[in-house]
């Protein structure tokens, strides 16, 4: 036996790799709009959707607005991306309390559910709800639990507590028919049912039906990020446990997804929070939400401690509720803050306890993107280091030195903004938040400390670009 050798001019071989690298290329080439959200290659603290770095900004009125019907939802979403907003909240959450919510399982003739059986009403809507957000590009992040479900009024019709269900009894679930205290307690058994807490198989096993039901829909779909739980108290197996089920789903898909979980302390610095920040593999980015009860000064010092904290491994870090109503101030500062101040994402939190979808928050929404179509805040460092006569609470600063300046007035006010390194000429422009609308525009000579002051009071931002 021998090889034939047939002879190829030496032009014409390099004609055939190129043509079988170019087939390779083609095959390698993924459209942008297959890849799920994730955090941006450049600047892993923002996210990155349909191959561009994204800014997430979210007025919404609702948090579980896959509830809601057609009819309300549709105009809702057209009405916040009109406004130029691209992200909501969406607890998975079931609770009565308008009266048009449904439960995620099959009631029977008596009354009682089958936890083993769906309703299928609630399931069609959150498929429904995932197809519109798609369409418009709207980045959801889902709340699997929402510790309040499971509570004083909330639990007594509630299909989980055993006297409702023809699944288990209590002595069989661990569960009774009241829990009046507030869920802070962290009292109610249904949050301790994983293998290495109480390992309640018997519970677990509708917890587990659950997820997956709800997985074998949203895995479908690119626009979709994970939170375990509402502001929880749990122990930290709980959220362990469900992250790990969560993308082990996903990789059986062949996707990969990024889950959080929400802590309820209101300190960020508090250990309670490290399970999340110390443990990048597990939790892809951090959601801090609570930090918005704090106000003034410490809400930004604290949330800048957070990405001191990450620095070594940064991430996106979202605040998906903005609390504040329309009669205080700080709902608006508080937006502001964050999104000066490096957050990947900032929705303001549904009423009463926050302004939802509202003339305040659109206005705010439209502002910012404003300023996006001036200077990109992803290529922006938020610190205040480069502003002085600056007063506690009075102006925050994101830049990138001698390139652009983004400067947010809480009320008016007069700071030096140091430019001294910097001998070129920058363009000032002016953005009164109230209206949304830029008021001035100048420009100055770099090489010096400027002094710029608000035209007014109430809330500015002053965007400084180099020309």
């Amino acid at each position: 036996m021998y090889c034939h050798n047939t002879y190829i001019p030496e032009e014409e071989v390099g004609q055939d790799e190129e043509k079988e690298q170019e087939q390779e290329d083609k095959e390698e080439e993924v459209n942008p709009a297959d890849i799920p959200i994730q955090p941006w290659e450049e600047n892993s603290w923002y996210w990155q959707f349909n191959g561009e770095p994204v800014l997430l900004l979210g007025a919404s009125s609702d948090d579980n607005l896959f509830q809601w019907t057609a009819d309300r939802l549709v105009p809702h979403l057209d009405s916040m991306v009109e406004a130029g907003a691209n992200y909501v909240r969406n607890t998975m959450s079931d609770r009565c309390d308008r009266g048009f919510e449904v439960y995620p399982f099959y009631k029977m003739e008596d009354g009682k559910y089958d936890l083993s059986k769906w309703n299928n009403a609630y399931w069609d809507r959150f498929e429904f709800f995932l197809k519109e957000t798609e369409k418009r590009d709207v980045i959801v992040q889902i709340e699997v639990w929402d510790r309040f479900d499971y509570w004083d009024k909330y639990w007594l019709p509630h299909p989980y507590n055993p006297g409702n269900n023809v699944n288990y009894t209590a002595a069989e679930s661990g569960l009774t028919g009241e829990y009046p205290n507030h869920p802070a307690s962290n009292q109610q058994p249904f949050f301790f049912t994983t293998p290495n807490q109480q390992n309640n198989e018997v519970l677990l096993n509708f917890q587990k039906m659950f997820v997956e039901k709800m997985l074998s829909i949203s895995l479908e779909f690119n626009h979709v990020l994970y939170c375990i739980d509402n502001e929880t108290a749990a122990e930290e197996e709980w959220a362990i446990y469900w992250a790990g089920l969560i993308k082990e789903k996903a990789t059986e898909k062949e996707k990969t997804v990024y889950v959080t979980e929400m802590w309820g302390n209101i300190d960020l610095k508090s250990e309670i929070h490290k399970r999340t920040f110390d443990f990048p593999e597990r939790y892809a980015f951090c959601d801090v939400s609570q930090n918005n009860w704090q106000e003034g000064q410490d809400h930004w010092d604290n949330f800048q401690w957070v990405r001191a904290y990450l620095l070594s491994k940064p991430r996106p870090v979202n605040t998906v509720k903005t609390y504040g109503s329309p009669k205080n101030i700080h709902g608006l500062e508080r937006w502001w803050r964050h999104v000066i101040g490096g957050a990947a994402s900032a929705r303001f939190h549904r009423p009463p306890d926050g302004l939802g979808l509202s003339e305040m928050s659109v206005a705010a929404v439209k502002a910012a993107r404003k300023i996006e179509s001036v200077v990109n805040f992803w290529e922006l460092t938020p610190g205040n280091e480069k502003l002085s006569m600056r007063e506690e609470n009075e102006a925050y600063l994101t830049s990138k030195p001698g390139e652009n300046y983004v400067l947010y007035f809480t009320n008016g006010g007069q700071v030096g903004l140091d430019v001294k390194e910097y001998a070129s000429t920058f363009s000032l422009k002016w953005l009164e938040l109230n209206t949304g609308e830029w008021k001035s525009e100048h420009t100055f000579n770099g090489g010096q400390i400027v002094e710029l002051s608000a035209p007014g009071t109430g809330s500015w931002v002053a965007v400084v670009s180099k020309i």
